[in-house]
């Protein structure tokens, strides 16, 4: 199992950067950005940091109307394209539009989620958390990497959690035919992230695409809207009032830093297929560790793998010269 290059590079940054010291000084004039997301939470903070570094950023969004209401002020080129990644076909519709009116893609980020949610079927009877974090996703990257080969250098950011340490991906019952538990369905959903961004680097790295996963932290987002208010308070996240008082969270910038350095930082420029946690590369650590990426997360033989079952569900072409068809 090849985790070599889960080593920490001395980042300057940390747990407690923001999104704005880690872009500071950036110059993104010229860069095409796509955020899904980007009009809440993480997302919103990745747009308005990418914004000001004078990005044009496309905004995927499931509920266009609200979008645009989010990001009114934000200022800059923006575009939100209506787009549902429990979808395949909006998704194929919106890449197809991007495909029409951008040359090149620079920044693809995977940041849209949902998390903890009951027991849903979309498409031909996926399970919903996977069908959204990574079958969605998956699609979306691979219908627009004719346009990040086409980019110079264009990084693709894979937002997963640190809720990938609760399951190893269930080969066996992915969709859980056997009986549900939203949480392992979370932690599948999150380990599929990275397995996805691990076999996207090595499929694309030729082309000079390079892929990332990362933890963002402990943040309150609408990410929770799934669960109650005692859920959340039993885990010891929030108040009665719904405050957080949780050790260790962040703030939704802080959130954002980490996905914004794996989509600037200069360190990375010949590294990829890594998961990255606090403005940093993670270390591999135990089923028992805190923090850092479990072995199986990073596993080159199970992406691999993950990518062939992923092109099978959703019917996307090759990607990287033809080896995704593999």
């Amino acid at each position: 199992m090849d985790t070599i290059g889960q080593q920490p590079l001395g980042s300057p940054f940390s747990a407690a950067s923001t999104a704005q010291d880690v872009i500071a000084g950036a110059d993104l004039s010229g860069r095409n950005a796509v955020v899904t997301g980007g009009y809440s939470g993480l997302g919103l903070e990745t747009t308005r940091a990418l914004v000001a570094a004078g990005a044009r950023v496309i905004v995927p969004a499931r509920r266009p109307d609200v979008a645009r209401a989010a990001l009114d002020g934000v200022g800059g080129d923006v575009e939100v394209v209506p787009m549902d990644l429990s979808d395949l076909g909006t998704v194929r519709a919106a890449a197809a539009h991007l495909r029409e009116t951008l040359t090149g893609l620079d920044l693809l980020f995977a940041t849209a989620g949902i998390m903890a949610t009951p027991e849903r079927r979309v498409g031909p009877g996926w399970e919903s958390q996977l069908a959204v974090n990574h079958f969605g996703h998956f699609t979306l990257a691979c219908e627009l990497y004719p346009l990040l080969a086409a980019g110079d250098g264009a990084r693709v950011v894979v937002y997963s959690s640190g809720g990938h340490g609760i399951t190893d991906f269930r080969w066996h019952d992915p969709h859980f035919r056997s009986g549900y538990d939203k949480w392992h369905a979370y932690g599948q959903a999150k380990t599929a992230n990275v397995l996805f961004a691990v076999h996207l680097d090595a499929l694309g790295r030729g082309d000079g695409v390079r892929a990332f996963a990362l933890h963002p932290g402990s943040i309150i987002t609408g990410l929770q809207r799934e669960m109650t208010l005692r859920e959340q308070i039993d885990n010891g996240w929030v108040d009665e009032h719904g405050n957080v008082i949780g050790e260790g969270f962040k703030t939704a910038s802080q959130g954002a830093a980490t996905g914004l350095w794996a989509a600037t930082s200069p360190l990375l420029a010949d590294r990829g297929g890594v998961y990255l946690e606090d403005c940093e590369i993670a270390s591999v650590t135990g089923p028992t560790g805190e923090g850092g990426v479990r072995a199986y997360a990073v596993d080159a033989d199970a992406a691999a793998r993950l990518w062939e079952l992923s092109v099978a569900a959703t019917g996307v072409g090759p990607v990287g010269g033809g080896a995704g068809a593999s």
